[in-house]
């Protein structure tokens, strides 16, 4: 019997760091209508037009709604026929904003048509004093939800939700 409690607890011990790898997340300040428009401001603008990309550099600060993505440098991808934006890639210093949640990252890609922003690298998650860091974010904008992954390490202030 006590050979099983050993197997047992070493396979809890050896299960924990695997449930720490990814943590579901309630994003109701991330929640947000795809369907408005997206106003980017920056220092410069340069349109290729044989790939419909435009690059915004320095200081970039792109909006929607109550969101703001904010970065050194933002590739805008235009959907196919020019009707509209597919795609929004951040990067040098990511920021993510909403009245309640804030997000950082070296990178971060809004995919407008599905509603995703999945940002990676050293990824900082802040909803109010709770704390969420890990090296992936994926955030759907419609329903609010998210899921952080790869060493996901949290703080909980006692009485707040994640």
């Amino acid at each position: 019997m006590s050979q099983f409690l050993r197997a047992l607890t070493l396979a809890v011990l050896c299960a924990a760091p695997a449930l720490a790898q990814q943590a579901d997340i309630r994003f109701g300040g991330l929640q947000q209508d795809t369907s408005l428009p997206v106003e980017v401001t920056s220092e410069s603008l340069s349109v290729d037009q044989a790939t419909g990309a435009a690059l915004f550099t320095g200081n970039v600060v792109a909006k929607q709604g109550e969101m703001r993505l904010s970065a050194g440098e933002i590739r805008v991808e235009y959907a196919e026929g020019g009707d509209g934006i597919a795609r929004l890639i951040a990067s040098e210093g990511v920021t993510l904003v909403s009245p309640t949640d804030a997000a950082e990252a070296a990178e971060a890609v809004y995919t407008i048509a599905s509603g995703t922003v999945v940002m990676t690298g050293d990824v900082l998650l802040t909803q109010g004093q709770a704390a969420i860091s890990g090296q992936s974010l994926t955030v759907n904008l419609t329903d609010g939800t998210g899921t952080m992954t790869g060493g996901v390490k949290t703080v909980f202030t006692p009485g707040s939700a994640p």
